[in-house]
């Protein structure tokens, strides 16, 4: 018999690179991780710490669909990002390679941000809740297993993000201030990591206003592309 008094939501989920879906329990977000964003934000590189955020777990949006322009928000963003799926579990992790054996594989996703209610609430000393982690602000294309796009596939990779077709940001991930072992070094000391989160490592410099009719596409190496459209307003 169910003990649920209401019907259990769907379980959020992402397609995976060759074949079945990667269940996603929670949505980790990192700020301020690439030098020339963090001064185009108005922020000194390494000088302040690294900035993490959540996003619900159903504000995945696979690849090819059509997001409606959010509610609330006159000032919507794009900010392509690498994402990292974990396959394991861990807290006070204190080396690279305790972290690295964590994860499942790697994807391109965007951090889609209400930028108005953002910049409100940096004002106010106010969480940033409202600003990201709104409905379908977390749109990610395939992921790719580790085993088949293994890390040093992303040695000389480069993050390009495209609004119709122009390039808007273009970036070695090279240029991480704080690599991914670091930020699962980091965040497991903040919470209990386990299978199932999702990790956004932040953007690089060039994000910007998205308005409906706008097609956005992030390659990042050799990862599966991520391409998404923004629909008329809500």
């Amino acid at each position: 018999m169910n003990a649920f008094v209401i019907d259990a939501p769907a379980q959020a989920s992402v397609a995976v690179l060759g074949g079945g879906r990667f269940p996603v329990r929670r949505i980790f977000c990192v700020g301020k991780n690439y030098a020339e964003h963090v001064k185009e934000m108005g922020g000194e590189a390494r000088s302040d710490p690294p900035v993490f955020f959540t996003k619900p777990a159903d504000a995945v949006v696979e690849s090819g669909a059509v997001i409606a322009y959010p509610q609330a928000t006159e000032n919507l963003h794009y900010e392509g990002e690498l994402a990292v799926a974990l396959k394991g579990a861990g807290r006070n992790l204190k080396d690279r390679a305790a972290a690295g054996a964590l994860i499942f594989g790697n994807a391109a996703a965007c951090d889609l941000t209400r930028r108005d209610l953002q910049s409100t609430a940096k004002k106010a000393g106010a969480p940033w809740d409202a600003a990201k982690g709104f409905d379908r602000s977390a749109p990610i294309g395939p992921i790719a297993r580790i085993e088949d796009v293994p890390p040093e596939a992303f040695d000389d990779a480069r993050l390009v993000t495209r609004i119709n077709d122009e390039v808007r940001q273009d970036a070695a991930l090279s240029d991480m201030i704080w690599p991914v072992p670091e930020i699962i070094m980091a965040l497991s000391g903040l919470f209990e990591l386990r299978p199932g989160d999702l990790i956004f490592t932040g953007t690089p410099a060039g994000v910007g206003a998205l308005s409906p009719g706008d097609d956005v596409r992030v390659d990042i190496g050799p990862l599966p592309s991520l391409a998404f459209s923004i629909g008329e307003r809500q």
